[in-house]
């Protein structure tokens, strides 16, 4: 519910006017540019060219584009934007924005307000400081904005500031494409131009489109900014790299679903009525698992608009947190030995009438196109396992894949037992006659009986069928889920155009017999990637294994699979990266994952020498005077002991702390003069990153020894259980 009385952002969580309230629907949207404004401010026939022009994936004549950013200026001006700004998503996993000013000089000591078409269309941001994975050079500045139509203008308000943010592509002075929007349009192309041949193939009538669609939760951690300001670690990298953990954790299963405090729900009521402003469609939240965690779900919504909306979504949180004094922490990991974050991100096709292609029906073809593009999916992570893997992989996403609370680094799919005994019977040629309400008979003698969201959900799995959708859990909190839901689309358009040819090829007249006939085949080929059962455990490990399932556990392993021939091959053929651009998302991930390693190698280092070892040095002073002084009293060495046994344990972590910490500095030295970025991220991987997790573990154990009075860094007990 929004307040009547204009209020300033700071003012909005506190001040309420009694009894006057309106409903979220009265002012849903109502600072994005959306179909309903635009249908109030443009002209009939300029807004059909418009739709036109998104529906038919066309360009815009500068003319239309001229009176589309006329209105557009004068609908922000009169919300008090001043400015407006090509809003982007460059390789760096965050936005970017430049502002230029609306007022431009009209005379001495004059201004006037304008926005042209042209600079609606194209901006030009300096690209030189962006990453290009050496697609150009540091000194080449020159790069391009591009409108992107299809996702809605908004304002962006930053405490007294107000901008027109136009959400854009970003693409070098070449044409390379130097963000993660770009890919994502491309193959949602390809996927929908895929998807609406197998469609016509199957005998769907006035099928125009066919759009990816997806829902991410974003799971996040809300901390207290005083203690996130006295943690160097979270500032700066995101993660405490050291820190015991509490002595209640999530044990107890009470914070899941658990009653939400006042404090957090009056947080989350401010969040969502900013998002709501943006019309994102926020509709569920909730406490997560770990304390202090918690998740905001989303209604469906076209996969490139649900990508922008998660943007939003990231810095929704973050700056709404700061207005309540709370820090949002968005990394995958940040606080070990209790769960960590993930983005469940769940996908599905629709056409353009608004059907769900992984939705069973109500009629026998309905089913034969749902078991076509079921299987199409199975087969596209079946096939592509490796560069599914590769496109979550990450420095911080590393810490949690396998742990207890996510999915492990095997890519399987989960499609529970009815539905894979249907496939089974399939491949066999026996028929699964209907046991309840919820089986849809296919109507046709040789096909099974299909059941509708007839299963559990299986939450250990990374790839899950949940009745009328995907879920890729293995998806990390922090990252961009441009690039993961680009690889969906690419490799199930490529097993949508495999199995029409096998369709095509078929010597059976009929259709759904064909079909059938396909389907049987390829179900024996991929159901080594179909998993029921707990993926935790090392004996699926060792199955998944003789079934010769990928399993790269690091990600300089996992990336590995973008730059193979097959990658290469693939997403070059449906024109959503070049051989050029992929190899350098190869290079631009290593390069973050060297550089998110060697940050959080400095922080730890800083943090030891600067805070910890003092403040132990501080207690062992401490404790040996009152050794000495006890000894002198009492005249017994027995008589203290126990202090001598902790002095010594202090002593002796202390020292600990001082080698392996050199250790890791000399191991960073050495990958530091190596030229070749893979070879430097496997040694920083498999040298570094162990060695601090053991310098952690004395860290550790030193902080459960010295005077809690003297340790200088907030514990976990106190940061993960706001009041």
């Amino acid at each position: 519910m929004k307040k009547t009385k204009p209020m300033i952002a700071s003012e909005r969580s506190y001040i309420i006017e009694k009894e006057k309230f309106v409903p979220v629907s009265e002012y849903y949207g109502e600072d994005t540019f959306s179909n309903k404004i635009m249908k109030e401010k443009l002209p009939k026939d300029t807004y059909k060219k418009l739709m036109d022009s998104i529906n038919e994936d066309k360009a815009l004549d500068i003319e239309t584009a001229n009176i589309i950013a006329h209105a557009m200026k004068e609908w922000a001006i009169e919300k008090g934007a001043t400015h407006f700004a090509h809003w982007f998503q460059p390789m760096t996993g965050i936005t970017a924005e430049k502002h230029d000013a609306f007022a431009e000089p009209s005379g001495i000591g004059e201004v006037v307000e304008k926005f042209s078409g042209k600079q609606l269309v194209q901006g030009e941001p300096d690209a030189s400081s962006f990453p290009s994975g050496g697609i150009r050079a540091t000194f080449e500045a020159r790069g391009y904005t591009a409108w992107d139509m299809s996702s809605p203008a908004f304002i962006k308000r930053n405490g007294i500031s107000t901008t027109l943010c136009i959400p854009t592509a970003f693409i070098s002075y070449t044409g390379e494409a130097l963000d993660k929007k770009t890919p994502l349009l491309r193959s949602n192309r390809a996927v929908s131009k895929s998807a609406v041949n197998m469609l016509k193939l199957l005998g769907g009538k006035n099928i125009k489109k066919v759009n990816a669609t997806l829902g991410p939760e974003q799971e996040y951690f809300l901390i207290d900014m005083d203690y996130f300001f006295k943690r160097p670690d979270l500032v700066l990298g995101g993660r405490a790299v050291v820190g015991a953990p509490p002595a209640k954790g999530q044990e107890l299963e009470d914070q899941y679903f658990g009653s939400i405090k006042e404090r957090i729900s009056s947080y989350m009521h401010d969040m969502e009525e900013e998002l709501f402003k943006l019309g994102v469609p926020a509709k569920t939240r909730h406490n997560e698992v770990a304390p202090s965690q918690f998740e905001l779900a989303p209604m469906f919504e076209e996969a490139n608009l649900a990508v922008d909306h998660n943007q939003l979504v990231m810095d929704t949180m973050k700056s709404v947190a700061k207005k309540h004094n709370l820090a949002c922490l968005l990394h995958e990991k940040p606080f070990a030995k209790i769960n960590g974050s993930g983005k469940h991100v769940n996908w599905s096709l629709s056409d353009n009438h608004g059907n769900n292609l992984l939705n069973p029906g109500n009629t026998p073809q309905d089913n034969i196109q749902f078991l076509v593009f079921l299987i199409a999916t199975v087969r596209a992570v079946y096939k592509h396992a490796d560069i599914l893997r590769a496109s979550v992989a990450s420095y911080g996403n590393d810490h949690r894949l396998g742990a207890n609370e996510a999915p492990p680094a095997i890519i399987s799919v989960f499609l529970g037992e009815q539905l894979t005994q249907i496939l089974t019977n399939i491949e066999k040629g026996t028929v699964t006659k209907a046991t309840n309400a919820e089986i849809i008979d296919l109507g046709i003698s040789s096909l099974p009986a299909v059941s509708k969201d007839n299963t559990d959900r299986n939450r250990t799995s990374p790839f899950a069928f949940t009745g009328n959708k995907f879920e890729f859990r293995a998806v990390g909190s922090s990252q961009s889920i441009s690039f993961p839901a680009a690889v969906l689309n690419t490799i199930v358009a490529e097993s949508l155009d495999y199995l029409a040819e096998k369709i095509k090829a078929s010597t059976v007249k009929n259709i759904n017999q064909a079909v059938l006939e396909v389907l049987k085949k390829e179900i024996k080929e991929i159901k080594p990637i179909l998993f029921n059962g707990d993926n935790y455990t090392k004996e699926w490990e060792l199955e998944a294994q003789k079934r010769k399932l990928p399993n790269d556990k690091t990600t300089p392993v996992a990336l590995k699979a973008l730059i193979t021939d097959k990658a290469l091959n693939l997403f070059e053929k449906y024109e959503v990266l070049s051989k050029v651009e992929l190899k350098s998302r190869y290079v631009i991930y290593l390069e973050k994952y060297i550089k998110d390693l060697e940050i959080e190698v400095k922080c730890l280092k800083n943090i030891c020498m600067s805070q910890v070892i003092p403040a132990a040095v501080t207690y062992q002073k401490k404790l040996a005077e009152a050794i000495i002084g006890t000894k002198e009293v009492l005249g017994n060495a027995a008589v203290v002991s126990s202090q001598a046994e902790i002095l010594k344990r202090v002593l002796d972590a202390v020292n600990n702390i001082y080698s392996v910490n050199k250790e890791i500095l000399a191991k960073v030295e050495a990958a530091a003069a190596i030229h070749d970025e893979a070879k430097k991220a496997d040694l920083l991987c498999s040298k570094v990153k162990t060695k601090m997790d053991e310098l952690r573990e004395y860290v550790d154990t030193l902080e459960c020894l010295v005077d809690d009075e003297i340790w200088p860094l907030p514990k976990f007990w106190e940061m993960l259980f706001i009041s």
